[in-house]
């Protein structure tokens, strides 16, 4: 049992490392290209367009992530019928949700959305042009991330690498194509990125229809019936609230973030900070792949009571991020220069500000890695206060620090992030203790 438990593990695993090294690189090479064929501030207004992905994201999380975790559940306990009456509504509702924001935000108040997360008049151009595309192709970014979720859950993780690695690749040269043959300039990189995920969308669709072999035995399929609906939507959206309320916290974040530091230290400032964003998409590519497996493969423990096989898989999760994370420090103290010049930097300004803030970034993550695997753990074993608790905590204990470290202490605001996450690993383990929880899995946490 342990030995194929083992084996599923790193099948999940090094499946899920795959598509978020994929989407890592994506997004990294995707600055990379941005800030040498256009110019370092175009990484900058990037960045400052992130909050719009995020709350994109946030809107996956709450349905899909949640209901993938219920259609994991369903399977294990082999209730074929109420898995697919998940994957259907979480599906339709989620996309359903994408249009109205790519016509609220895209088509009706494009220049509004983009004033409203860029006031500095040297970047707002480049941020508009970008976010325009963004919203108005956002329904593929959501569809794309929820048929991910339900192939892996349904046993198809290759699957899911390989769709989002040729998502990232059609992503990266399409890049070069749009920009510098098209000359459509920044607008080119979110074109590109919408174009990749409608590619990796055809791709993902070959889990239940494959043109060389025909229809599959999966046993998720799309079906329309309003019995229960309303009690779908209640299970999908509270299974997935903290995750989302953790996303949507993150929204808040980065755009107070980008506030901060714009106003503060000006565009030396938020170049070293889209750099550290960057960097922490390499910690997301370890991060982002613990999670997923320790998502799919422990709910299916959960679903089947196994309360030895999802101890196994928590470990082994711990183990995993661990090596990844010390890893990654090394590398980045190592090479901070050639990190910080791969952005296209090239004022002495911009790559002093970038070396300094990356030293300590790279250990700054590393509690945030922590703290996100122990919300999953919570959420798997339903304790649901304290997975609800540190999804808030994540970002708004952030906010209040960057903002006291920038007016009272400007010269350690880099440190603003370490310091936020070691008082919400302190609070973490007072409330455990004081809750006293202990990681049981009884009966009552199987049923639904």
């Amino acid at each position: 049992m342990n030995q194929s438990l083992n084996k599923q593990f790193h099948n999940y695993l090094w499946a899920y490392i795959l598509v978020a090294l994929s989407a890592c690189l994506g997004n990294v090479v995707d600055g990379i290209i941005v800030g040498n064929f256009i110019s370092g501030d175009a990484v900058s207004a990037i960045n400052l367009s992130k909050p719009i992905n995020q709350f994109i994201y946030t809107i996956h999380l709450l349905i899909n992530a949640g209901a993938g975790m219920l259609v994991a559940y369903a399977l294990g306990k082999n209730d074929i019928q109420d898995a697919r009456r998940l994957f259907s509504r979480a599906l339709t509702l989620s996309v359903s949700l994408g249009v109205v924001l790519a016509v609220v935000a895209g088509v009706i108040f494009p220049s509004q959305t983009a004033h409203l997360l860029c006031q500095n008049e040297h970047l707002l151009p480049l941020a508009s042009d970008y976010m325009r595309i963004l919203l108005l192709g956002n329904p593929a970014f959501i569809l794309m991330w929820g048929l991910s979720s339900m192939v892996g859950v349904d046993g198809s993780p290759k699957l899911v690498s390989v769709a989002v690695i040729v998502d990232n690749i059609a992503n990266l040269l399409l890049d070069i194509v749009f920009i510098q043959c098209f000359g459509w300039g920044i607008a080119g990189s979110s074109s590109a990125t919408i174009v990749g995920h409608i590619i990796g969308i055809a791709i993902l669709l070959t889990h239940w229809w494959n043109p060389f072999k025909g229809r599959s035995e999966s046993p998720l399929r799309l079906v329309f019936s309003h019995e229960g609906l309303f009690a779908s939507w209640r299970r999908i959206l509270s299974q997935g609230a903290p995750l989302a309320i953790a996303s949507i916290c993150l929204t808040a974040l980065l755009y107070s973030a980008n506030y901060i530091v714009l106003d503060n230290f000006g565009r030396a400032g938020i170049f070293a900070f889209s750099v550290c964003m960057n960097l922490l998409q390499i910690y997301n590519l370890f991060l982002s792949g613990t999670c997923q497996t320790l998502q799919s493969l422990g709910a299916i423990q959960v679903g089947k009571g196994d309360a030895e096989g999802i101890k196994t898989t928590v470990r082994k999760a711990f183990r995993f991020i661990t090596i990844a994370m010390a890893t990654t420090c090394i590398i980045v103290w190592l090479f901070p220069s050639a990190i910080v010049r791969l952005f296209g930097a090239k004022e002495e300004a911009f790559i002093s500000e970038g070396i300094h803030a990356l030293y300590i970034f790279a250990l700054s993550f590393v509690p945030f890695c922590y703290i996100y695997v122990l919300m999953i753990v919570y959420k798997l074993y339903r304790y649901h206060r304290m997975a609800l608790f540190i999804s808030l905590a994540l970002s708004l204990t952030v906010i209040p620090v960057l903002w006291v470290m920038a007016k009272c202490f400007p010269s350690y605001f880099w440190y603003s992030y370490l310091i936020a996450y070691l008082i919400e690993g302190t609070a973490i383990f007072i409330l455990h203790k004081a809750n006293k929880v202990k990681f049981v899995l009884t009966p009552p946490l199987t049923q639904e």
